[in-house]
């Protein structure tokens, strides 16, 4: 039971409709970002449970008056990452009546094919090789951060949850990262801008 103000404990029952009332109007903004993260439905769909799931078990711990978006995002982050790497793990599963040894020895070097992730698709997909190559060249930090800022458009203080950073370093890696990627692209400056 949890206790809402002295003297006052929420029930399991005041818990689930509280939960249903409050985290599940987020559950299409989730499902989207799930489906980015894994690129397929089905995955998204285990990813979605698996994220609720884990978010109504520690729905206790939730502090009201939070960011409920940014905790629930931030949950949904954390179990694609631990199912990705759970994947790296696993060795391969072919069936073994269609294996051939060219097969066998062709793939003996890939145990733990590397998932690419939807974003290195994207831009690898991307015409312009100048600018994919200024992508991979920024720090991660620097790209996930221009990533959720800009490509996804989540404001500074939603990217800084989300991260888990604090603001200050979300506008400092944005503004670095597009920095870069202009003197990389052989970009201009904006007027008025400093450098860096």
């Amino acid at each position: 039971m949890r206790r809402l103000t002295p003297g006052c404990v929420e029930s399991d029952t005041q818990l689930a409709a509280r939960f249903v009332r409050d985290a599940l109007p987020l559950r299409d903004a989730l499902f989207r970002k799930a489906r980015w993260l894994t690129r397929c439905e089905a995955d998204a769909e285990d990813l979605l449970q698996d994220t609720l799931l884990h978010a109504f078990a520690g729905f206790r711990s939730f502090e009201a008056g939070t960011n409920l978006n940014a905790w629930m995002f931030r949950i949904l982050h954390n179990r694609w990452i631990s199912s990705y790497r759970r994947r790296q793990r696993r060795p391969a599963e072919v069936p073994v009546d269609t294996i051939t040894d060219r097969d066998l020895a062709g793939s003996a070097s890939h145990q733990s094919a590397e998932v690419g992730s939807a974003e290195a698709e994207a831009l690898a997909a991307y015409p312009d090789a100048a600018l994919h190559a200024a992508w991979v060249e920024l720090p991660e930090g620097f790209r996930t951060a221009l990533y959720y800022a800009d490509a996804l458009g989540y404001t500074y203080a939603e990217t800084s949850a989300l991260l888990g950073i604090p603001i200050g370093t979300v506008m400092s890696r944005t503004s670095r990262g597009r920095e870069r990627l202009r003197a990389a692209l052989g970009g201009t400056r904006s007027p008025g801008r400093r450098a860096a």
